[in-house]
């Protein structure tokens, strides 16, 4: 069984869901929709594209501009010269970045891979996620959009 996100307590316990690729989907929008840094027990927790929701959009570029915040670590400047629009094969993408943070907290989901693609027109960033069920060895797609900003 697994746990139910948001988490809610029925009959004195934590809610459970039998479906497994619910569970999932939970898992990841909670992931997604998380900014790094903002969880005390996990300072890695997150996607950090949420980080940079104030900064300056190039959507020229396809990139974010350093508006020299200083909460961010030296490694974490390196963001600033990732492409929105991408697949996690890329190391200089966002996709690739949240690769990384789904294969660290989501181990539930093997060989996976994340593509990124931004609609300049809609202003929207269409994520699509797909791997393997570790447990089942059932083929796992998920997919979402993120609205950016300016």
């Amino acid at each position: 069984m697994n746990i139910k996100i948001p988490l809610a307590v029925e009959n004195g316990r934590l809610s459970l869901t039998g479906n497994l690729k619910e569970s999932i989907d939970l898992f990841l929008e909670l992931l997604l929709n998380t900014p790094r840094h903002s969880c005390p027990s996990d300072p890695s927790f997150g996607f950090v594209f949420n980080n940079l929701r104030f900064e300056i959009f190039n959507e020229d570029e396809g990139v974010v501009y350093n508006s020299d915040r200083t909460e961010f670590t030296e490694n974490d400047s390196a963001l600033y010269e990732k492409k929105l629009s991408g697949s996690s094969r890329n190391i200089n993408t966002f996709a690739a970045e949240l690769k990384d943070a789904i294969t660290t907290y989501e181990r539930r989901l093997s060989n996976v891979n994340v593509a990124m693609t931004y609609m300049r027109e809609e202003r929207r960033t269409y994520i699509t996620i797909k791997g393997v069920i570790a447990a089942t060895q059932q083929e796992y797609t998920y997919s979402t959009s993120i609205r950016i900003w300016n």
